[in-house]
């Protein structure tokens, strides 16, 4: 089972900014698509980023699009979410998450492992 780990949240004025990395256990992290969700309290988890096994190919929410970066290090074994111009409705709870295969998607149905999670807030 692959372990991910997040870490890089807190809490940040808005306008701010704040990057999000995502260190996985195992070998498969390479040939392995990765996700970036986040849930706010009382809402259900939501898609914010994807992107595929090489970094060639990623695809945005569109609440976040032009302000948030996701890209990947696959000699880490990390994939971040770089996280520009935030605003007080991006406060929530960010997961990484991993796919057992190499596309992403925007569906939490879709990958099969979890982070623990790491809180954003970010203040008015």
């Amino acid at each position: 089972q692959v372990q991910l780990v997040e870490s890089g949240g807190g809490l940040v004025q808005a306008g701010g900014s704040l990057r999000l990395s995502c260190a996985a256990s195992g070998p498969t992290f390479s040939t392995s698509a990765m996700g970036w969700f986040r849930q706010a309290p009382g809402k259900e988890r939501e898609f914010v980023a994807g992107i595929n096994w090489s970094g060639g190919s990623t695809y945005y929410a569109g609440s976040v699009k032009g302000r948030f970066t996701i890209f990947r290090d696959n000699a880490k074994n990390t994939v971040y979410l770089q996280m520009n111009s935030l605003k007080p409705e991006d406060t929530a709870v960010y997961y990484c998450a991993r796919r057992s295969t190499t596309g992403w998607s925007t569906s939490v149905r879709a990958y099969d492992d979890w982070g623990q999670g790491t809180q954003v807030t970010v203040s008015s």
